[in-house]
């Protein structure tokens, strides 16, 4: 249940501002892409000048979704904004450039979100951490400001509520999600298009980064894990901080309790990708390294250099897995 004050304050904020910066996290996923699409949809029902923004860009996979050709890598830095609005981001540093580069003073800022590890950075805080999606708090909070649950809106919203639950595959999935999904595609929606290009279409190279990770992949004391350096990276004709699944499908060993994908960027820094399965949790781990997440999918960045970083997320998820697996035997 969204706080009626904060959803009144926010109806406010939108009214009064003359532009606003919508902005996701990098490495965007399904529900960034569909939570802040969905908010153009909105932004545009309600008659405001907007700009989209994710820093590294949108996945080709979801180009289907409306105003997939409005979400830019930069926000204008000429243009001063009156409002933010952060979709699916758990701290300011998720928001990348898109934040840092905005004109001082920043504006108020409307924080979307349900990772537990939110740092409740905005000036008003939507953040609930057992919602299945950002797009499925946005099911409840636009209505209350005065927008249509229209098609274009409700494909958003589901793109990112299927991809977050895995196609309502995930530990957290309850009859809520479960009606919030049959109310969208009461709309009219066709549930099997969305599903196919947001779920299971993909380009050729998130194939090679499979290839790549599977075949440097790595299993000891409950852990699997895999390695890909920057010029493996580079090789596949992978672009960005994502392995598009291949986490999830390590973790869905049989033999393992959670999987990490550790990745090296062009600039030195090194991308980590946990997953795990209950009733083991990864977003503790993930925390202590100075990131953040759900339970059961969280991630962080390192500093490098790669072989140290490796190390080190090995040596810390074995830790981490032999400790929960003492508490639990415990149980």
């Amino acid at each position: 249940m969204l706080d009626s004050s904060d959803v009144r304050k926010a109806g406010q904020l939108i009214g009064q501002a003359g532009r606003i910066l919508a902005v996701t996290h990098i490495a965007p996923d399904g529900d960034a892409i569909g939570s802040l699409t969905g908010v153009g949809v909105a932004l545009k029902q309600l008659s405001k000048n907007f700009a989209l923004v994710c820093d590294d860009g949108l996945p080709k996979r979801f180009e289907y979704l409306p105003l997939s050709q409005d979400v830019h890598r930069k926000a204008n830095s000429a243009s001063s904004y009156d409002l933010v609005i952060a979709v699916d981001c758990g701290d300011l540093e998720r928001m990348g450039n898109a934040y840092t580069m905005l004109q001082e003073p920043v504006p108020p800022i409307i924080n979307i979100d349900h990772h537990p590890t939110n740092t409740m950075f905005g000036s008003i805080n939507f953040v609930v951490s057992n919602a299945n999606s950002a797009t499925e708090i946005l099911f409840d909070l636009l209505p209350q400001i005065g927008v249509e649950m229209t098609p274009e809106l409700a494909t958003c919203l589901l793109s990112g509520l299927l991809t977050d639950t895995l196609g309502f595959r995930t530990a957290n999935v309850t009859s809520h999600t479960l009606r919030v999904a049959s109310d969208l595609v009461d709309t009219g929606i066709d549930l099997f298009s969305i599903m196919t290009q947001a779920m299971d279409l993909k380009e050729l190279s998130t194939l090679k980064i499979w290839e790549k990770g599977l075949s440097n992949m790595k299993f000891e004391d409950d852990v699997i894990w895999t390695a890909i350096s920057n010029v493996e990276r580079l090789q596949t004709g992978h672009n960005g901080t994502s392995s598009f699944g291949l986490g999830s499908m390590m973790a869905n060993v049989y033999e393992a309790k959670m999987s990490a994908v550790i990745m090296e960027m062009e600039d030195g820094r090194v991308s980590v990708g946990f997953r795990s399965r209950p009733p083991y949790s990864v977003s503790e781990l993930a925390a202590e390294l100075g990131g953040g997440g759900h339970h059961q999918a969280s991630g962080c960045t390192l500093d490098g250099p790669f072989d140290q970083a490796v190390e080190l997320v090995v040596s810390k998820s074995k830790v981490a897995m032999r400790e929960q697996r003492s508490q639990i035997q415990k149980q």
